[in-house]
């Protein structure tokens, strides 16, 4: 059953009870060595665990930075850097959704985190989903921004513009946040070709698989996303306890996504009660 929220204005909450500092020192930071490569984690807060899997050429900073105050103030956040991305070192083999998935599976086991809520934005939605496939017994919900599950989820131009992608035309503050993150030009440059790659290569999950996911998922989209809205409205169907969320602004904006953060963005404060609501029916 599908409770849609179709938001065209932000309902108002309090600011004052999100306005937060954005630099909160991580409780911890640390390394885990998972299916060969060194896997870089930030756990903040305490409570319920709720990982957070950021998008492509992104970091922990540069994805959840302005969100995370907000997060951590009533659960334990374990923030995560995917294969090749930010601190987290990178493999022979290509990226794909799958793998991450199970790289972050074999973390929280080595954490001691039996079951979670997973907090995914574009790329890292498609992993998310891609746990809850491949690692059901671990999933407790979900909240997928701009998730992409088909080719047909993004217009054509997407798939021409990343046959020619170059790192020159990667964000600048995307690329900077990686520097700052490990100061590795070349680590960058095998970054964003091997996320080029994969999209690229990106094949169309299966109905059957989406159908199968049985944990409550919360589908959020903007509604100037470079997602087709059509395509989150039909997995917001497909998946049997889905709810739908439309926002007003650009990919990312309601994380307050550093590319966004430009804009003057403040979304996050706003769409984060939101999340929270649904993590905690």
């Amino acid at each position: 059953m599908m409770k849609t929220l179709l938001l065209s204005t932000l309902l108002m909450v309090s600011v004052a009870a999100t306005a937060q500092s954005t630099d909160t020192p991580a409780r911890h930071s640390g390394y885990a060595a998972v299916n060969g490569i060194r896997m870089y984690y930030e756990i903040y807060g305490t409570g319920k665990p709720l990982v957070l899997l950021h998008g492509g050429g992104s970091t922990i900073q540069s994805n959840f930075a302005r969100v995370i105050p907000y997060l951590s103030k009533n659960r334990k956040v374990i923030a995560v850097e995917l294969q090749a991305h930010g601190r987290t070192s990178d493999r022979s083999a290509d990226e794909t959704f799958e793998q991450d998935a199970d790289d972050v599976a074999a973390l929280l086991q080595q954490l001691g985190i039996k079951k979670a809520d997973f907090l995914g934005f574009s790329n890292g939605a498609t992993t998310s989903c891609q746990i809850a496939i491949r690692h059901p017994a671990i999933v407790n919900k979900l909240v997928l921004g701009s998730v992409l599950c088909k080719r047909d989820g993004m217009p054509e131009w997407f798939w021409g513009f990343m046959q020619k992608a170059t790192l020159s035309n990667m964000p600048p503050e995307l690329k900077s946040a990686y520097l700052q993150a490990k100061n590795d030009s070349a680590g960058l440059q095998t970054m964003h070709d091997k996320d080029a790659r994969r999209m690229v290569n990106f094949k169309d999950i299966p109905d059957e698989q989406l159908r199968g996911i049985q944990a409550p998922a919360l589908f959020i989209l903007a509604d100037k996303d470079v997602i087709k809205p059509e395509h989150i409205i039909a997995l917001s169907k497909l998946l049997p306890h889905a709810e739908l969320a439309i926002i007003p602004g650009i990919h990312g904006e309601y994380l307050e996504e550093i590319t966004t953060v430009k804009n003057g963005s403040n979304q996050g404060r706003y769409v984060m009660p939101m999340v929270e609501s649904f993590l905690d029916k």
